[in-house]
């Protein structure tokens, strides 16, 4: 095994800022601040978050690892109200509009409507296959001329019906042909419609003029316009980087109803406790995805050198209680010269957070609140399932690092046990990548939105104006089913269950930058060669052998993992790996050099 040079540590009182520096608080982290955004800013992420967490209120919340998810809660419920309210006045305007002109304006511009909403919905689909994307390209081209020329006869009709002698030649023939044309649905009406819809907008009255027609319209750009206006307000606002740490100003907490507040009051109390219920089919819920997971398993032999009282009794605890101040060490930065320079050091293992925990099955549970989450129960728990090395109970050192401001999390739990002569070591990484890019660019996306001048915003409104129909029905729909679901899907008398996603989970971009996953292995061969550390001079403190613990490697997936020692090394690297040992000189064994603690 590699010879790590642990920091000493004098026998006096340290500088407390050079042992480390405390973790950000989840309530007010980056990453939970642009989840809070992304729940105004992804329809889907903002409805999955409140069936996970609120319509399937049985279900235990997730370990929430870097943030807060009630509060994340909390902001998808008041988005959520926010564009069911806005939808509900895209669609008053539609059927006022229809109501007031006799169905002219959803017969002249629904079909356009929809187009236009297919076509942005297609190249949003096809980004990634530009074989497709050129056939959405051209269904958005030809919706937008459609639109265009139904605007165009529309703020066109009076001057037609005054028959001037221009208008009379040229022009209304060119209006005739690009109709005709473009307009699939003109083709379908009876000859009289199609005269009426396009070029005589019947009776005098200002209800049926054409530029009623433009006014509505006008008015749906207004509404768009001020959903564009609240989000940036939001954005620049209560989820600013220097207002959401102001938790009293987050109106997402303010006057919660009596469930919100229970729900809440749950999830704050299980996110974050070393006790955690979890489903069988997945664990580790909220932890991330699986990184490069290993084990060891080795024949506990005595050392030849220890003399005839032989080596004592190893037990999980005393082998974690070795581990543990070799990772703890991590958070001390190497030697600077001075005090200063060393506190100075803003790498994330200073921030470094190792806990205990329980993996207890919420199979079995009557009720939600009888979660575990009193010091009294976790200890309890804690003393029965270190040594018992049981199946359903499991417990774990528990080390995690947060970086790019708890953007990648990077959680290694830990699990020794003896049985029958053998020791079994297995440790599982899990890393949570980074917030979505979309969430990232909300601040950026505000920012644009108040330096843009008037022009600038009437025009994008406008062109998003047609589109507000499709996304108003599409929202009050989600809306429907995820109230019914409220209603129907959920009891008082409902067994818990265990979670099936969590909220930073659901809110991870699948791509990490090459700096991030450069500081994700640093992270993970650092701990994992300390731990490594810990259990051999564990074993060797107890007079047992290690020889045949440095040799091993055992690696899984694509990925290796690498122990190496002054005398005896192994590695094994790639998929299909060749696994090579050099031996010392033969003999009994050595005793591994100390690291100074």
């Amino acid at each position: 095994m590699s010879q790590t040079a642990v920091p000493p540590q004098s026998a006096s009182t340290p500088d407390p800022q050079l042992l480390g520096k405390a973790a950000v608080d989840p309530a007010v982290s980056e990453a939970g601040r642009l989840l809070c955004a992304g729940t105004y800013l992804d329809p889907r992420f903002r409805d999955r978050v409140i069936d996970e967490l609120y319509v399937h209120d049985e279900r235990v919340a997730a370990p929430s690892y870097g943030i807060d998810a009630a509060r994340v809660l909390g902001h998808a419920l008041r988005a959520r109200r926010g564009e069911l309210a806005w939808s509900a006045a895209v669609v008053a305007v539609w059927v006022s509009a229809a109501w007031a002109t006799g169905g002219w304006f959803p017969t002249r511009f629904l079909l356009p409507c929809l187009l236009l909403s297919a076509a942005a919905w297609a190249v949003r689909a096809t980004r990634g296959a530009p074989v497709l994307r050129a056939p959405a390209r051209l269904l958005q081209l030809y919706a937008r001329l459609l639109m265009g020329a139904l605007l165009l006869t529309t703020a066109m009709a009076p001057l037609i019906r005054a028959k001037e002698s221009l208008l009379d030649s040229w022009f209304v023939d060119s209006l005739h042909w690009s109709v005709r044309t473009l307009d699939l649905q003109f083709r379908l009406l009876p000859l009289d419609w199609q005269y009426k819809l396009y070029f005589d907008p019947g009776d005098d009255t200002w209800l049926q003029s054409p530029y009623m027609s433009l006014g509505l319209l006008l008015v749906l750009a207004v509404l768009v316009g001020l959903r564009h206006e609240r989000t940036a307000r939001t954005m620049s606002g209560p989820l600013s980087p220097e207002h959401y740490a102001d938790l009293a100003r987050d109106p997402a907490e303010r006057s919660p109803g009596p469930r919100l507040r229970l729900v809440r009051e749950l999830i704050r109390g299980e996110q974050h406790w070393p006790v955690v219920m979890y489903a069988t089919a997945n664990p580790f819920c909220g932890a991330g995805m699986p990184f490069r997971p290993w084990h060891l398993s080795v024949e506990l032999r005595p050392r030849t050198d220890i003399g005839p009282e032989g080596p004592h009794a190893v037990g999980n605890e005393e082998i974690l209680r070795r581990v543990l101040p070799l990772v703890e060490a991590l958070r001390v930065p190497s030697a600077h010269g001075t005090p200063q320079v060393a506190a100075a050091v803003l790498d994330r293992l200073r921030e470094l957070v190792v806990d205990e925990c329980v993996f207890l099955p919420v199979k079995g549970l009557r009720r939600r609140e009888d979660v575990p989450v009193g010091a009294d129960e976790f200890e309890e728990h804690r003393a029965g399932a270190i040594e018992e090395g049981g199946e359903k109970r499991r417990h774990f050192l528990r080390i995690r690092v947060g970086g790019w401001d708890e953007g990648i999390v990077v959680t290694v739990f830990v699990r020794v046990h003896t049985q029958g002569g053998m020791l079994m070591l297995e440790v599982a990484p899990h890393v949570l990548r980074p917030v979505r890019r979309s969430f990232q660019e909300a601040d950026d996306t505000a920012q644009c939105f108040g330096r843009d001048n008037a022009v600038a915003l009437s025009l994008r409104a406008l062109a998003n104006a047609p589109q507000a129909l499709v996304v108003a029905v599409a929202a009050l729909a989600r809306g429907l089913v995820s109230g019914w679901r409220a209603v129907t899907a959920v009891s008082d008398r409902a067994r818990p269950t265990g979670p099936e996603a969590a909220v930073r989970e659901l809110g991870a971009d699948p791509d990490a930058s090459l700096f991030q996953a450069m500081d994700v292995d640093r992270y993970l061969k650092t701990i994992q060669d300390r731990v490594a550390r810990g259990v051999q001079l564990a074993l060797y403190e107890a007079g047992w052998q290690t020889a045949e613990f440095e040799q091993k490697a055992v690696t899984l997936g694509q990925g290796a993992v690498y122990i190496q020692s002054v005398h005896n090394s192994a590695v094994g690297i790639g998929d299909s790996n060749t696994v090579s040992a050099s031996t010392g000189a033969a003999g009994g064994e050595k005793e591994p050099k100390r690291a100074k603690t």
